[in-house]
């Protein structure tokens, strides 16, 4: 894929950290480099689990050599500790995509869904059916927390990355939307 923009999205947790690798065109087509999840022992102190994840974001950098990470925002939940760990892996991610000198964004989970489904609310299996359409995949991309690191790199890379001058004719409705917002915000 010429000039295409390659991007890591990682959907951050302390069991379960999702890694996707996604090769972006300007034209927005895109195609699959790697998807999988990181995973950290429940038994294992903290210190040792976000070492764990680390170690395996850097696997993945040194392997497919990305030229931008999109982490999920994190956003306040019920369960404090939920919220706590995935806030301590998305540090993490942001922290290694620093050392590798890389630029990082952070996308919140109703704007993800918005990029890859048109609805901000929608469901994972939803958000699985899209990514899956949209890298031609012939199943669904399984944990749930590899098809969200896909949604991100996706979401990322349609959103910042490089487009072609007739890209804007492609974008679904949500899409032109949150574009329109982000401009006039910009002007304030």
């Amino acid at each position: 894929m010429a000039s295409a923009l390659r991007v890591l999205g990682i959907d951050p947790g302390l069991t379960r950290c999702g890694v996707g690798v996604v090769d972006v065109a300007r034209d927005r087509s895109a195609s699959l480099v790697h998807v999988g999840v990181v995973r950290s022992a429940t038994d294992l102190p903290i210190e040792q689990r976000l070492a764990t994840i680390a170690a395996g974001i850097r696997a993945v950098l040194r392997s497919h050599n990305p030229d931008v990470v999109a982490v999920e925002r994190v956003f306040a939940q019920q369960n404090r500790n939920t919220v706590m760990g995935t806030a301590q892996a998305s540090g993490i991610a942001l922290l290694v995509a620093a050392e590798y000198g890389l630029p990082a964004a952070t996308h919140t989970p109703s704007e993800v869904k918005a990029a890859i489904t048109g609805y901000g609310a929608a469901d994972k299996l939803q958000v699985q059916t899209m990514v899956a359409r949209v890298l031609r995949l012939d199943a669904l991309p399984q944990p749930a927390d590899a098809a969200d690191a896909l949604a991100l790199a996706l979401c990322h890379a349609w959103r910042r990355g490089p487009a072609a001058p007739d890209a804007a004719a492609s974008l679904t409705p949500a899409q032109r939307a949150w574009a329109d917002a982000e401009r006039a915000a910009a002007r304030r």
